[in-house]
């Protein structure tokens, strides 16, 4: 469940089978009057736009009783619920929720002919802002899958550790030190410092000092890893990896950052 704000409302988007559905009663709330969805549901365009919907997305959908509700919304007397729609015609466009986050949902699609209803202004605005959620977090999912290669690529870095330079009479506990010493080498090589000395230095921060690496740094902490598990299969030791990955992380560093400078100054221009 996320929340967007439009023009001081705020609305409420749930998932529903990986699809968004934004909530229509937080939306009525932007217009003016009394007015209820049912009276948006009851108008013939609404329920032509919503039987199209349908047709193109949902395969068990009745066409029979939407036939049959559809010829009656001309006659002033025609009133149907969301509810009652759901369940005459098996339409997944509208949903009817009870509970904490209870009120009636609509698909993207249609929520956002909800919004022209509403006013063309708040439509505008509420697509505009929908548009900023999906980029926000597209640019949170890229985090996270590079947070989860680096994670991987630790793995693969922890397995050349105990092949090459673990013996096998160490205990387990001596193990855990070499890969801490292993892991803060990196973190050497590229933060200028140790896990320890960072969470001395931020000591009301939550997590390690990779969770609040950029994704420039998270790239090139990948690439470091895989590095420095083939320096250790060539057998060098720790002093001339460490050596070798500082530089190699400032020249790949200063690559990353100037490209993400000149992509700034280009959508600037």
């Amino acid at each position: 469940m996320t929340k967007i704000k439009v023009k001081d409302t705020e609305i409420t988007i749930l998932k529903v089978k990986d699809e968004d559905y934004l909530c229509l009663t937080d939306m009525l709330k932007a217009k003016d009057g009394d007015f209820f969805i049912t009276d948006w549901l009851r108008n013939r365009n609404t329920l032509e736009y919503i039987g199209i919907w349908e047709k193109v997305y949902n395969p068990d959908f009745n066409y029979g009783e939407f036939a049959t509700i559809k010829s009656n919304s001309g006659l002033n007397s025609f009133k149907i619920s969301v509810k009652e729609f759901v369940e005459r015609t098996n339409a997944i466009s509208l949903q009817a929720k009870a509970g904490r986050y209870g009120g009636t949902y609509a698909h993207k699609d249609i929520a956002f002919e909800f919004a022209m209803w509403i006013s063309p202004e708040f439509k505008i605005y509420i697509v505009k802002e929908f548009q900023r959620l999906k980029e926000q977090e597209q640019q949170q999912l890229g985090w996270s899958a590079k947070r989860e290669l680096s994670k991987i690529n630790y793995h693969i870095h922890t397995s050349a550790i105990s092949h090459n330079l673990i013996p096998t009479e160490l205990t387990p506990e001596q193990r855990s030190y070499v890969y801490a010493d292993e892991a803060d080498m990196l973190n050497m090589a590229m933060f200028g410092k140790t896990a320890k000395q960072w969470r001395t230095e931020n000591p009301d921060k939550k997590g390690n000092i990779r969770d609040y690496a950029t994704i420039n740094q998270l790239i090139c902490l990948s690439n470091l890893e895989n590095l420095n598990a083939l320096f250790i299969n060539k057998g060098l030791p720790q002093s001339e990896r460490l050596q070798e990955l500082n530089r190699i992380a400032i020249q790949q560093m200063t690559v990353l950052e100037d490209v993400a400078n000149r992509k700034v100054l280009k959508e600037n221009s």
